[in-house]
């Protein structure tokens, strides 16, 4: 070695440059680990029917169809009602959600009369179909699709509660009850 400045400033550099490419290769490496998983996980009915009562806001609807559908509109299953409210309808095995129960009152209706409710949690198997389950529906469609969250924003802002039973002295009895609440 005829200079050992000059070797130690190569070894220098090439030190430098190792560590700066082992730092790098593993910025790139948490990176890639760190990020989330944009993939939905998608979940599958678990219970074998659906049941539950079908009403607009005159009362109980009590001859039409109820359709199970696909998010995509495919019908998966179907049943009459027979002069009651009341449905059940069998789910196929390994249904994925989410699903949308469907209410026609029949074969030559409007769109318009047609009500929905949205399945969209794994193990529940009761839904009620009314104006109020659509109204829910067609929000949280709108807000990008039928996801828990965009359910739950949908049902608060469209269950509205008179401004009488807001107070105590508008309060007649238990407002989880009155409000359709857990009770």
């Amino acid at each position: 070695m005829k200079n050992p400045t000059t070797f130690t400033l190569a070894l220098i550099a090439g030190l430098t440059l190792l560590s700066c490419g082992i730092m790098t290769g593993c910025g790139q490496d948490q990176a890639k680990s760190s990020a989330p998983s944009k993939a939905a996980v998608k979940q599958t009915l678990r219970t074998s029917s659906l049941l539950g009562a079908v009403s607009d806001n005159a009362g109980p609807l009590k001859t039409g169809t109820v359709s199970l559908l696909s998010e995509s509109g495919i019908t998966l299953a179907s049943t009459e009602l027979n002069n009651s409210q009341r449905y059940e309808i069998q789910v196929p095995a390994g249904t994925d959600l989410p699903v949308i129960l469907s209410y026609t009152p029949g074969p030559n209706a409007p769109k318009e009369a047609q009500l929905i409710s949205v399945v969209i949690h794994p193990d529940a198997s009761k839904y009620d179909i009314n104006p109020t389950t659509t109204a829910i529906a067609k929000q949280a469609k709108a807000m990008g699709g039928y996801t828990h969250n965009n359910m739950v924003q949908a049902a608060e802002s469209t269950a509205h509660v008179p401004d009488a039973n807001k107070t105590t002295s508008g309060f007649r009895g238990d407002p989880t009850t009155q409000y359709g609440g857990w009770h």
